[in-house]
């Protein structure tokens, strides 16, 4: 063999070598987003101080919030406990995929949450700031947000204290639980003009979750209990959609539409069938979405689909179309989600790496400040795309 000829023969085989070689390593684009927004939310919002996050990037920013029952309140140096239980959520997905880097962080997240827990009141639970700067009200809804972070991270990490956190915050959810309107239960502590979509469906998310960590029937029988007082109180029975509330005082609905209290219906339906096998819960899981489909998304003139809504709520809606895509296989739903959620990775970033609340990116927020719950919900956006992808293997777990 002369030397041009085996030249061209080491060439060949070198370049067969490396496309060999490549086929091997695991493409993750997808996880590789999640863990660069996971680290960006750490680095900008986190309060060494005191172990917590602020509201806004830049944390000098402290806007009146308008999210509380009473009045508006002007955020402070850390946040409400709201955003904050974002982060939470992401940490506890991040461990999922991968638990030898991130079960650090949802130990120091316990941590974090730790600080709104208020022991003056029985039964104890969780308010919305921290208890070392003072009392406020404690909502149902935000302890459900606080019960699914905890189930969920014993469901990674297997860690016993964290079960029986999930099991004290139902507890204190049900403690608001009464029979006027055939049950469920108000927005917040002590007031009861109202019975949200909000704090049942969480109520009714942590009650599965615990069926399914336990097996004890009490909670598959709460959740059930939750499940079909909102589908008959709340649920559109013909856009498929669910409605906001149900006001006590005047017996009639709220009809306002936010898409994450048709997520928890959706995730509930899709747990009622996983765990019993009958078809009316898939059946309704399927109208749920298909519902919420055509009457949440939206599209530019580009084709780029979009929901009008805060990008929080609709990741918990994406977590109803995650479960119903790992039951049926069928894309539709998650792959429209990603498909506006990847418009916005490339057209919809400030300077500073985060999300704009607008993902379509016809508004410039380049120099505006972010909000937490907009940004810590992205990491967790990123790694069920990763799942769905199946980019990573990981614990079973639904959020």
């Amino acid at each position: 063999m002369n030397g041009k000829i085996r030249n061209i023969v080491l060439f060949v085989s070198a370049v067969s070598m490396l496309f060999s070689c490549a086929g091997e390593l695991q493409v993750t684009p997808n996880k590789d987003k999640a863990e660069e927004m996971f680290q960006r939310v750490w680095e900008l919002y986190r309060v060494p101080k005191y172990g917590l996050f602020s509201e806004y990037y830049p944390g000098s920013h402290r806007p009146d919030l308008t999210y509380f029952n009473d009045s508006t309140r002007q955020a402070q140096e850390v946040s409400y406990l709201w955003p904050m239980s974002g982060v939470f959520s992401s940490a506890v997905l991040m461990a999922a995929i991968e638990p030898e880097k991130y079960t650090v962080y949802v130990d120091s997240m316990v941590m974090a949450m730790e600080h709104y827990y208020d022991t003056t009141r029985v039964p104890f639970g969780y308010q919305a700031y921290p208890v070392q700067f003072g009392k406020v009200d404690r909502y149902y809804d935000d302890n459900g947000l606080v019960g699914i972070d905890y189930i969920d991270s014993y469901l990674v990490t297997k860690n016993p204290h964290y079960l029986e956190k999930a099991k004290q915050v139902l507890t204190f959810i049900l403690s608001g639980w009464d029979e006027n309107f055939e049950g469920a239960v108000s927005w917040l502590e002590g007031v009861k003009d109202q019975k949200p979509a909000c704090s049942n469906g969480k109520a009714m998310v942590l009650a599965l979750k615990l069926y399914e960590a336990t097996k004890d029937n009490y909670y598959l029988e709460v959740g059930k209990k939750f499940y079909h007082w909102i589908d008959k109180y709340l649920k559109d029975p013909e856009r498929g959609v669910v409605w906001n509330s149900w006001l006590t005082t005047t017996s009639a609905v709220c009809p306002d539409l936010y898409t994450y209290n048709t997520g928890t219906l959706l995730q509930a339906a899709v747990a009622l069938y996983n765990y019993t096998g009958e078809q009316a819960y898939l059946d309704n899981a399927k109208f749920l979405a298909e519902g919420s489909y055509k009457v949440f998304f939206k599209y530019t003139e580009e084709g780029i689909p979009y929901i009008a809504d805060l990008p929080w709520f609709n990741l918990v809606l994406f977590r109803g179309y995650h479960d119903l895509y790992n039951v049926t296989g069928d894309p539709k739903y998650v792959d429209t989600m990603i498909k506006g959620l990847d418009y916005a990775w490339d057209h919809a970033r400030d300077q500073a790496g985060l999300m704009y609340h607008d993902w379509t990116g016809r508004t410039d927020e380049k120099r505006r400040p972010k909000w937490l719950l907009d940004a810590s919900c992205v990491p967790e956006y990123y790694a069920r795309v990763a799942m769905i992808k199946g980019e990573v293997k990981t614990e079973k777990i639904n959020k």
